[in-house]
C-alpha cells in the first residue's frame, strides 16, 4: 500500500529512525553485557587476591597491564593513536582521580563486605548520574526514566533491606564510591563527544598507574606466585574491557539510560555470591532482583520506542518540569 508521496516520505524517515534507535539500544546492551560479566569477574578475582596484595598492589597491575596492552597495539598499528592528544588533559585528569578514587574505595569494600550489599549501595549511583546528566550534559530526564530508575532502586533497597542492625561504618565506603562512580560516568560520556575510545583508555592507566605504584609496596611482584596467574590475568583483562565497554556504551545511550542497566549486576552477583561464597539468597533477594528486572526492561523498551506525547520531562537542563 502507498500513499502520497509527503506521507510516505515522512514513513520512510519514521521507519529509519525507528530502526537507527533500535540499532542503538542492541549495541548498548551488548556491550554493557561485556561490562557487566568484567565488573563480576573482576570483583571475584579481587575477592581470591584479598588476603596476598593490597587493594593499590591490585590496582597497580590494573593499570600497569593496561598500558601495556595498549603501548603494544600503538606499536602493531600506528595508526592507532591518532586522535590522542592533550586537547581536553584538564578533564582526562579530573575523570581519572575521581574514578581512581571511587575504585580503590569499591575494591577495598568489596575485601570487606558481601557482595550483594556492596553492589547495592553502589546502585545509588544512577540518581546521582541522572542529576548530573541533566546539569552537565543537558539529559532529559523524562517521567519514563525517572520511574524505571525508582523501580530499581527500590529492588535494590529490598534486597539490601537496610537497618541500624546491619549497619557499619563500613558500608561508606561504597556509598562515597558509588558518587565518585557517579562523577566518572558523566564525564566518560562527555569525552565521549570529542575523544576516542583509545584515548580515554591511555589517559586513564598512565594517568593512573602512577598513582596506584604511591600507595603500593613495590617489592609485591617478588610476592606473585603460580596460584595468583589466574586472578591477576582476570584483573588485568576486565580491568581494562570493563572500561571498554562502558565507554563504548555511552556511544550508543545517554548516561540516564547506560547506568541503569548496571542494576543487573546485583541479581547477579547476589547469585555468585550464593553460589561460591555462601552468601545468603532470601526470598527478599529474589523479590528485588525481579523489580531490578522489570525496570531495566521497561526503560530499554521505552528507549527503543522513542518518546512520546505521554512521556513527560520531569528536568531538563534549562530546569523546566
Amino acid at each position: 500500500m502507498r500513499f502520497a508521496p509527503h506521507y510516505d516520505a515522512r514513513l520512510g524517515r519514521f521507519a529509519t529512525v525507528a530502526g537507527s534507535r533500535q540499532s542503538s539500544i542492541a549495541w548498548l546492551a551488548l556491550w554493557m553485557a561485556g561490562a557487566l560479566a568484567s565488573y563480576i569477574a573482576f570483583a571475584l578475582a579481587v575477592r581470591s587476591l584479598a588476603k596476598s596484595l593490597s587493594v593499590f598492589e591490585m590496582m597497580s597491575v590494573r593499570s600497569a597491564s593496561g598500558l601495556v596492552f595498549l603501548l603494544g597495539l600503538m606499536a602493531l598499528w600506528p595508526k592507532m593513536p591518532r586522535g590522542l592528544t592533550a586537547r581536553r588533559i584538564g578533564l582526562h585528569l579530573a575523570r581519572n582521580s575521581v574514578q581512581f578514587a571511587g575504585q580503590l574505595m569499591w575494591t577495598l569494600a568489596i575485601t570487606l563486605l558481601p557482595f550483594a550489599t556492596v553492589f547495592a549501595l553502589e546502585f545509588t549511583a544512577p540518581i546521582w548520574v541522572a542529576l548530573l546528566a541533566v546539569i552537565f550534559l543537558g539529559e532529559r530526564l523524562t517521567l519514563t526514566r525517572g520511574a524505571s530508575i525508582a523501580l530499581c532502586l527500590i529492588g535494590v533497597l529490598v534486597i539490601l533491606h537496610p537497618g541500624v542492625s546491619n549497619f557499619t561504618p563500613v558500608v561508606l565506603l561504597a556509598l562515597a564510591a558509588a558518587i565518585a562512580r557517579s562523577c566518572s560516568d558523566v564525564a566518560t560520556k562527555k569525552l565521549t563527544q570529542t575523544e576516542t575510545t583509545f584515548a580515554i583508555l591511555f589517559w586513564m592507566n598512565l594517568m593512573q598507574l602512577p598513582m596506584t605504584l604511591a600507595g603500593s609496596d613495590l617489592s609485591f611482584v617478588t610476592r606473585l606466585d603460580a596460584s595468583m596467574a589466574l586472578p591477576l590475568l582476570v584483573i588485568a583483562i576486565t580491568g581494562l574491557s570493563v572500561h571498554l565497554c562502558m565507554v563504548q556504551a555511552f556511544r550508543y545511550g545517554d548516561a540516564i539510560v547506560v547506568v541503569p542497566l548496571d542494576f543487573l549486576r546485583v541479581p547477579l552477583i547476589a547469585l555468585i555470591g550464593w553460589l561460591f561464597y555462601d552468601e545468603p539468597l532470601d526470598a527478599l533477594v529474589l523479590a528485588g532482583s525481579g523489580l531490578i528486572i522489570a525496570g531495566v526492561i521497561w526503560n530499554l523498551r521505552t528507549e527503543v520506542r522513542g518518546p512520546r506525547d505521554g512521556d513527560t520531562t520531569m528536568v531538563n537542563r534549562s530546569g523546566g518540569s
